[in-house]
């Protein structure tokens, strides 16, 4: 069986996982193989982002629910379609329908191929359709989240976001404290045969790389010369403001980028405690500080934000604090395409109440005169503004210092907020 057949035996399946049970769909690539995981992801996360404009397009060519396999092949061969333009259309079909034969064996092969087979040949109609749609179907959001959008924004600024959401992420990395400038990093990474740009909202600090890099394989990766992460990510570090000698809690590190731009920035002195309460992303944590050389400074520790007493942290208050919190990632909704399908009125309230018990539990492990940056990857003012403004009105010791907000597709950035609060 070609590789171009098993990256959509990949891809169905983690769609079916993904369709039974909610889980995240990074977490399921860990068994795809590396030379085939970047179309494996395209597949998944292009189809996540667009099952609802699919939905739309197949519900009237499917009029009962398809067994096993065969509704994510659905979506697979669709999306490749409508979707996937660098696909070819046979490639496209035959190899979806060859992935499910060995899926499923050959039951539901026939009624795939025909679906997909109809909409190649109406093609033009169906995109001429989805262009009339509403706006939360055609661009694949939840109803709930564009009118937010469209009360907070205005319409055309909601229909921006989602745009912008269903773009291709870029691969980007930033400069670290230490490490070579933006200008040397596009110079090394020539050198390697990648042509790189700097990025355009932060041509400084951050390079973007070609569509399907393996950021593994340059220059500098595994010495540590370079992050990979969005240059909205290093706001709330840059207010943290760290200095040489601190003591600093990173609280809900995992995966690390965010404590790798701090634990440089201590440059060898103080010390940077990277916590967070999920134990499979420990390792990748974990990696993180090892790959940076951080181990003299930072350690990683296994513990729940909302209620570890600051005496199982070593019972000394910080001179910084970042609260990264969970969030609804409505911000991020471009990288996090599933994030969208779980979005929610009832889950928003659950982050939020899980958000103020960790700023309440954290600030209490700040010392006088110290600084914490509360931050989220969220659009929603719910998580940002106002589970700041409630923790102050709580809290007449502490008071804002300052704040930044990014909403997509301001420069060319993921969404951020991260408010920096002092204590007296």
């Amino acid at each position: 069986m070609d590789d171009g057949v098993l990256a959509r035996v990949d891809a169905i399946e983690i769609l079916r996982r993904w369709m039974d049970t909610g889980d995240f769909p990074d977490r399921m690539m860990v068994g795809v193989p590396p030379f085939r995981r970047g179309f494996v992801m395209d597949l998944v996360y292009t189809t996540l982002r667009n099952v609802r404009a699919l939905d739309y397009v197949l519900e009237p060519l499917v009029q009962r629910e398809p067994a096993d396999h065969a509704m994510p092949a659905l979506l697979v061969g669709a999306c490749q379609l409508l979707k996937m333009p660098d696909v070819a259309d046979h490639a496209a079909i035959h190899a979806t329908v060859e992935a499910l034969k060995h899926l499923d064996g050959t039951h539901a092969s026939g009624f795939v191929n025909a679906v997909l087979r109809n909409i190649q040949r109406k093609l033009d109609s169906i995109r001429m359709e989805l262009a009339r749609a509403p706006l939360a179907v055609r661009e694949s959001h939840p109803d709930e989240q564009v009118e937010r959008w469209e009360r907070r924004f205005g319409p055309e600024r909601a229909a921006a976001i989602c745009a912008w959401d269903n773009e291709p992420a870029s691969v980007t990395v930033v400069t670290v404290p230490r490490g070579p400038a933006v200008a040397a990093l596009l110079e090394s990474f020539a050198s390697a045969g990648v042509k790189a740009e700097p990025h355009a909202g932060a041509p400084d600090r951050a390079v973007v790389l070609p569509h399907g890099s393996h950021v593994e394989d340059l220059p500098g990766f595994k010495e540590g010369a370079f992050s990979i992460q969005d240059p909205a990510t290093l706001e709330a570090v840059l207010l943290l403001d760290v200095r040489p000698g601190m003591r600093v809690l990173d609280a809900c590190a995992a995966p690390g980028g965010k404590s790798v731009q701090i634990g440089l920035r201590l440059d060898g002195r103080g010390t940077l405690i990277s916590m967070d309460c999920w134990r499979d992303r420990m390792p990748s944590l974990e990696e993180n500080l090892r790959r940076f050389k951080l181990g003299g400074v930072a350690r990683a520790e296994l513990g729940d934000a909302r209620r570890i007493p600051l005496s199982e942290i070593g019972g000394q208050a910080f001179d910084r604090i970042l609260l990264d919190v969970p969030c609804s990632n409505t911000g991020v909704q471009r990288r996090r395409a599933d994030a969208r399908w779980r979005f929610s009125a009832e889950r928003l309230t659950q982050l939020v109440d899980t958000q103020s018990q960790i700023l309440e539990n954290c600030a209490a492990m700040l010392a006088p005169g110290g600084r914490l940056v509360y931050s989220t990857c969220s659009l929603e003012p719910e998580e940002n503004e106002q589970v700041v403004e409630g923790f102050l009105r709580r809290h007449a010791g502490f008071a804002l210092a300052e704040h930044v907000g990014l909403v997509p597709p301001d420069r060319s950035m993921d969404g951020a907020f991260a408010a920096a609060i002092r204590r007296d």
